[in-house]
């Protein structure tokens, strides 16, 4: 893979694509300080941090097509052109499942919840964080480095193995917390941990991703 990080002040489309990915991942951090503030019980906090994070990803939308319209220009290598194509559509499934799980959180605010599930959300949600910070640091180690990005990548793998034993833990937590909940916030609380879920998932997928074009030809 061409060094296009590493030249992406030189280049419109490489410097748009790289923000888009950036925000893409600030969103995840977006959606952990929310449930930390509903958790503390500050409602009205939290859904003006959700209410950012939506902003936020209205301008990783209009990146996105903006980055796709100028990659059909041709001003970049094919082969780079369909890197970037890859990294952004990734990265922008990932937002997309952010934005799902602000959604949920958005309902449930408005429901009474034991204070100790808001804290195994926000506990989940802080190993969402590291996932995309660590994503980040092999994003932007990509163009120049790519063997240490490559050694980051696999820390995603090992972060997204944590995030997926703490949600088989907050499911199993669902089932012997039923009795105290109603059916309806239950079933939110299930869409919004498998929303969560697909946030772990996707950034592994993008860390597989960049191990392929880290390897050695």
């Amino acid at each position: 893979m061409e060094r296009w990080f590493a030249r992406r002040r030189r280049n419109k489309v490489l410097d748009l694509a790289y923000r888009q990915m950036t925000l893409a991942l600030d969103t995840v951090s977006e959606l952990e300080k929310a449930i930390r503030m509903i958790s503390k019980g500050k409602v009205k906090e939290a859904k003006a941090r959700i209410d950012h994070l939506f902003l936020i990803e209205e301008d990783i939308d209009t990146l996105r097509r903006t980055v796709l319209e100028e990659l059909t220009k041709g001003s970049l290598p094919a082969k780079t052109r369909e890197d970037i194509m890859h990294l952004v559509k990734r990265l922008d499934v990932m937002a997309d499942h952010v934005k799902d799980s602000a959604r949920n959180v958005i309902i449930l605010s408005e429901v009474e919840l034991p204070a100790d599930i808001w804290r195994r959300y926000g506990d989940l949600a802080s190993d969402l964080v590291k996932c995309a910070t660590l994503l980040r640091k092999s994003l932007e180690k990509l163009g120049n480095d790519p063997e240490e990005a490559r050694r980051l990548s696999q820390e995603v793998d090992d972060a997204e193995k944590i995030a997926d034993r703490k949600y088989l833990e907050i499911k199993t937590s669902l089932i012997k917390d039923w009795r105290e909940l109603k059916a309806a916030p239950i079933m939110i609380l299930k869409d919004l941990l498998d929303t969560m879920e697909n946030i772990a998932d996707t950034c592994d997928d993008t860390a597989d991703y960049i191990r392929i074009l880290t390897v050695p030809k």
